[in-house]
């Protein structure tokens, strides 16, 4: 097998990703700490197609050198925004219809293998502190909340890994 040059991919251009369809999901970044996590927030939405990054609290922001280090460029190709507190930004989103879910082990959470994603619905995931993860305030008002399963013997994932698993997840129900 040969492995496929760049110019195969058949890729957008910036331009052209920027003014394509994006699926109707923001991903809400809680106080997420390293600038390389939310560098690889970055490019796996442009991977997925994500219409949106929001980026609370102590959350590294555009332009970084760390961001850029994972994130390859993609921070120019994925919308963004910044918010001083996470319940701000899920304040004006729920007013724009959005549906919140919190990725995080909660009681009554919906495992991902269960979860079923309405097309015509708007989306906003939730992902936390590397340490602390979601804050139990913004726990408190969120919609729902999703589990990824796990079997080994550590309690979680990175959080740019759980991005990753949800996004395709989303991804391949909604494409």
């Amino acid at each position: 097998m040969r492995k496929l040059l760049n110019e195969e991919l058949g890729r957008p251009t910036v331009e052209e990703y920027i003014n394509s369809e994006k699926l109707p999901i923001t991903l809400i970044l809680d106080n997420v700490r390293s600038a390389q996590n939310v560098g690889s927030f970055f490019r796996t939405a442009d991977a997925f197609g994500f219409g949106h990054i929001a980026l609370c609290g102590i959350t590294s922001t555009p332009p970084n050198r760390e961001i850029h280090k994972t994130a390859l460029g993609s921070e120019l190709s994925v919308a963004w925004s910044y918010h001083p507190t996470t319940l701000e930004c899920i304040a004006q989103l729920r007013q724009e219809g959005y549906r919140i879910i919190a990725i995080e082990q909660i009681e009554g959470a919906t495992m991902l293998d269960n979860v079923r994603i309405e097309h015509g619905v708007k989306y906003a995931l939730v992902f936390g502190n590397e340490v602390e993860g979601v804050d139990q305030a913004v726990a408190d008002i969120a919609d729902d909340a999703i589990e990824i399963p796990q079997v080994g013997t550590k309690h979680s994932l990175n959080v740019s890994v759980s991005a990753g698993v949800v996004m395709w997840e989303m991804f391949r129900q909604l494409k």
